[in-house]
């Protein structure tokens, strides 16, 4: 499921360089030999990905190099005269100013000549650019790390260089470097016996390094209790103290632990369960999340938390170990891969735990035995997690931990669990992003999978397929919109438990109003979480929607043109339609999008609404342009990806548009079968979340179900209402089919089962007796609603009755009414055909003795 990718490999990226060098250097005293692998070690990684590394020349001495993975070359920073033991380098980013800590004894507890003992450790910073001065900034018994600062991208270093320091007695340091360039090139340090230096910290328990984002995590102990501190640098300032946070733990017997400060090959050896094993990982949606485990108590069992600061959560999971080939425990790796952080324990499990979405633990993946496996970690390896990258120090090389989209896509379609699949599913929406091919795969893997009682993998794909979109355009929206169809998950997980708890509020620095990029993301979403309970009244209620809908076309029936909020949820509705980026005939399969349907119009135009007011609510201050710019891509999308479903269903079976032609003789295939009953569980799933449909759907599903079934199923899915008879439908259906004994039966029964409104637009297409009592029933009616109620009753003479007229006095009153109001009307029937006038007039009588009661005399 998880892999690493080579990034870097030593003895592949530096060692041959090296070999080149020794075959090609005119001096005989060239002190940048070919090394063993042995001497050949990474000692650090800088911002840009630079990778710091040293070897043992010819005579012996230190030698320092630099590996830059954009251009792929190599180049010798510094050479020591002697062996010098090395704990810790880092360069500056002009490459001018290097920072080292040595061992002024080897091993064996015996000086090295290059330096006079004064303390074990010593910290020095040499001018490179050309090689000039060194200063010693600090003498000391402990071990101490150096970093040197990086500003931004495109941002001038000079005049001044900022360096941390950090001693295992506890203590940080900042030291300000101001250095200038004389005689065009060479760059010296100004005043280099009085650097400024500024303690940041001291008396910390932990401490980590962010390389990317340049900021110092620590962790120092207050009322018995540990506090995460965070401090910002920034480029055009020294750095601001952002973040004050209690983690809840007790960690005064922890030894100290440095993370992401480079890599001490001299460091004593120590038992790693001693040691804290903490993690802080942060991405651009303003996310931070805290990664500890807990001390082990036995070996059935281990345990770890996860803190969401920006969800005010703390998930707590354990793990029972099953038997596994490795016969130690050793503390689990925690990397960050985007959306998700992944939990490995070589040999027993892989966690990819789902930060964004973390309120249902189906969303994340747990894995256990060979599933778990990542190839090539072996079991007995210690790996260093980088922001983007993976580091065996061991080895020499350096790995991009990413998901295996086929090992993930396969676990997928070959899981049986729930939980599994709902995991599986979310992640490869997420974190594969618009791959189409990947997108196929799982469209047809939920499509084949059997309908489950607990959810809808079709609704789940849809929501996630959402979500991610909106959030990939704006972050501000990420808790506002649903991901899922689920409300809440109790199911288990095989060999894992959990629990949440909630968490007290981080505290900002003093400047929180002037807060900008990260650190503004991450208060809006803790800020967000004080007002959780009032978002969990979703947008998309489906019973103040229906009720809504049902109004709407209530008001549509009565007078379409006077109905304003009719006509701005049409307006809605159009908008968005237009832009559907409609594909070309060539490459659709699925005619959708060819016509003009009025309720999933109203539909599409009251999501429109509802959602803006929704999200109005607690989006204003970022103005009403931009919410409906976010509200017409997201119905936008919504129809898109329902088509793109579609669609690829079709592709996959090799159905052609041209079925649909219902005077078409062609044999229904099996494909047809399948796809119909595709196109029923999309159905389902939408209208289940109360979503709307691109127009022509629900004509293409029930043109689709009429070649499938047999007469009667078509009409119980017709009055059960998993078939919607359109107006288009209806129509061809009438124009395309002969009055066939068969055919007829069949208009019939459909007809029979349309709106009365609706078959009053087109009983005049059918050239059927049917057809011609409706419209004589219409004119009738109309003529008498229309005329009686504007004028007086009239007085007619029976005195001068014709031959011809009945002897029933109330029949010859209307006869001469309507003869009266007819001639007075437009003739309704002008430029339409199929229209029997005789038969109206029998029709009329009919209907008048069926009204008085008197058709049995």
């Amino acid at each position: 499921m998880l892999e690493l990718k080579p990034l870097f490999d030593i003895e592949e990226d530096v060692a041959p360089w090296l070999l080149n060098r020794r075959l090609t250097s005119l001096d005989e005293e060239d002190e940048s030999t070919s090394p063993s692998r042995k001497e050949l070690q990474i000692v650090n990684v800088e911002k840009n990905g630079s990778i710091l590394y040293t070897w043992k020349g010819m005579k012996g001495n230190t030698c320092i190099g630099i590996y830059d993975p954009h251009n792929k070359q190599n180049q010798l920073l510094y050479a020591f005269d002697r062996e010098a033991p090395l704990i810790s380098c880092s360069v500056n980013t002009e490459r001018t100013l290097l920072a080292v800590s040595i061992l002024q004894f080897t091993r064996r507890g015996l000086p090295v000549e290059t330096f006079r003992p004064v303390s074990r450790c010593l910290t020095l910073l040499i001018e490179i650019h050309p090689v000039n001065n060194t200063k010693v900034l600090k003498a000391v018994d402990s071990h101490v790390r150096v970093q040197f600062i990086h500003p931004a991208a495109n941002t001038r270093a000079f005049p001044e260089n900022h360096l941390l320091v950090v001693s295992e007695d506890r203590c940080i340091e900042h030291v300000h470097i101001r250095v200038a360039v004389e005689e065009g090139c060479r760059v010296v340090v100004q005043n280099p016996d009085r650097l400024h230096k500024t303690i940041l910290a001291e008396d910390f328990l932990w401490a980590q390094w962010d390389t990317q984002e340049q900021r110092l995590f620590y962790i120092v102990e207050k009322e018995n209790n540990a506090v995460l501190m965070c401090i910002q640098f920034y480029p055009d300032r020294n750095y601001e103290m952002q973040l004050s946070f209690p983690l809840g733990l007790s960690l005064t017997a922890t030894k100290l632990r440095l993370v992401n400060f480079g890599f001490n090959h001299f460091q004593e050896e120590e038992e790693s369960l001693e040691l804290l094993n903490l993690q802080v990982f942060t991405n651009h949606a303003g996310t931070m999340s805290v990664c500890y485990s807990h001390p082990v108590q036995n070996k059935q069992e281990f345990t770890y938390s996860i803190i969401l600061l920006h969800r005010g959560w703390r998930k707590t999971f354990a793990v029972s170990l099953e038997a596994s080939e490795c016969d130690c425990i050793t503390e689990p790796t925690f990397i960050n891969i985007g959306y998700y952080i992944a939990v490995y324990m070589p040999g027993y499990f892989l966690h990819l735990i789902n930060t964004q979405l973390p309120n249902l633990a189906c969303h994340s993946l747990f894995l256990s035995g060979k599933d778990a496996k990542v190839k090539p970690w072996n079991d007995q390896r210690y790996m260093l997690s980088l922001p983007g990258s993976v580091l065996d120090c061991q080895l020499g090389k350096m790995y991009k931990a990413d998901l295996n989209p086929q090992l993930l896509l396969l676990f997928m379609r070959g899981s049986k669990l729930d939980c599994h699949q709902l995991a599986a599913l979310h992640c490869a929406v997420f974190y594969l992003q618009d791959s189409s091919e990947t997108e196929t795969q799982i469209i047809h893997w939920m499509c084949g999978m059997p309908v489950s009682g607990s959810f809808d993998l079709i609704q789940e794909f849809i929501l996630g397929t959402l979500y991610r979109k909106a959030i990939s355009e704006t972050n501000t929206v990420d808790k506002l919109l649903p991901y899922t169809s689920l409300f809440n998950w109790d199911g288990e997980i095989p060999g894992i438990t959990y629990s949440t708890e909630k968490i007290s509020q981080p505290a900002f620095g003093e400047k929180i109003q002037n807060l900008q990029g990260f650190w503004e993301e991450l208060n809006r979403n803790v800020e967000s979480m004080k007002n959780l309970e009032s978002l969990h009244n979703p947008w998309h209620n489906n019973s103040s929607m229906r009720k809504i809908k049902a109004q709407l076309f209530s008001n549509m029936k009565v007078d379409e043109r006077a109905n304003k909020h009719f006509r701005n949820t049409l307006e809605n509705a159009k908008k968005v339609l237009s832009k559907v980026d409609k594909c070309s005939s060539e490459q659709q399969a699925v005619p959708l999008f060819q016509e003009e349907d009025c309720h999933q119009m109203v539909l599409t135009g009251l999501m429109v609404e509802k959602l803006k007011e929704y999200l109005l609510n607690y989006l204003h201050y970022i103005g009403r342009k931009k919410i409906d710019l976010i509200v017409n891509n997201y119905v936008v999308n919504l129809l898109g990806c329902i088509w793109q479903i579609v669609d690829k269903i079709w592709k996959k079976y090799g159905l052609k548009s041209h079925i649909l032609c219902l005077s078409s003789r062609e044999t229904v295939n099996p494909a047809e079968f399948i796809v119909f009953h595709m196109m029923t569980r999309v159905l389902e799933a939408v209208e289940g979340l109360f979503l709307p449909l691109p127009p022509g759907y629900h004509t293409t599903h029930v043109m689709l179900g009429l070649r499938c079934l047999p007469l009667h199923t078509l009409l119980h899915y017709i009055d059960l209402g998993m078939l919607h008879p359109t107006e288009q439908f209806i129509t061809r259906l009438l124009e395309e089919l002969d009055n066939s004994e068969t055919n007829e039966s069949l208009k019939f029964s459909i007809v029979t089962r349309i709106p009365e409104t609706f078959g009053q637009k087109i009983c005049h297409l059918w050239d059927h007796p049917i057809s011609s009592s409706c419209i004589a029933r219409n004119y009738v009616e109309t003529l008498l609603r229309n005329h009686c109620t504007q004028q007086k009753s009239k007085h007619f003479s029976l005195r001068d009755k014709t031959p011809f007229e009945s002897d029933f006095l109330p029949l010859t009153y209307l006869a001469r009414f309507l003869t009266e109001v007819e001639d007075q009307a437009l003739n309704p029937f002008e430029d339409q055909e199929n229209v029997d006038a005789k038969f109206v007039e029998v029709a009329a009588l009919k209907q008048t003795l069926t009204i008085l009661g008197l058709e049995d005399e």
